[in-house]
């Protein structure tokens, strides 16, 4: 009686779990067309900071980002950096380690408290870990005196 209880579970385990592998599937199809979408936006937008009317929606009041700094958008799970004056930077506020949100902007990094990983303001590059993976950029542009999502 055991064994066929065993089959059993081995059965609806398997199937479970080729269910699961489909639905993961399905999920990368669609997330690759929208980094698809999300790599034309930064390319649009140039990256450059330059005042643009993108029409995106209103992240963070430019004058609120201080120079060789940044601040997190919580809403939007953004980090708006401005390395140098004028040139406004958008990343994940996601930490690539653990999925953590980011605490904080300092002395050029933005920072991860729950096991201190340090991400580059100019490009959201690792500049200490645990984390080994960059912050995914977000494409933003200036419009006004608005940094927006472009």
């Amino acid at each position: 009686m055991t064994q066929s209880a065993l089959s059993r579970r081995a059965v609806l385990g398997g199937a479970a779990a080729v269910g699961g592998a489909a639905l993961l599937a399905a999920c990368g199809s669609d997330d690759e067309s929208a980094d698809t979408g999300a790599e034309d936006a930064t390319s649009d937008a140039g990256g450059d900071g330059a005042e643009a009317d993108s029409g995106g929606d209103a992240l963070i009041g430019a004058a609120e980002v201080p120079v060789g700094g940044g601040a997190i958008v919580g809403t939007a799970k953004v980090v708006v950096t401005q390395p140098t004056e004028g040139d406004f930077k958008g990343f994940s506020s996601t930490c690539t380690h653990q999925g953590c949100q980011v605490s904080s902007v300092s002395s050029g990094a933005i920072v991860c408290a729950c096991h201190n990983s340090q991400f580059s303001i100019e490009d959201g590059s690792v500049l200490g870990g645990p984390a080994t993976a960059p912050l995914p950029e977000v494409a933003v542009a200036v419009d006004g005196d608005q940094v927006v999502s472009a």
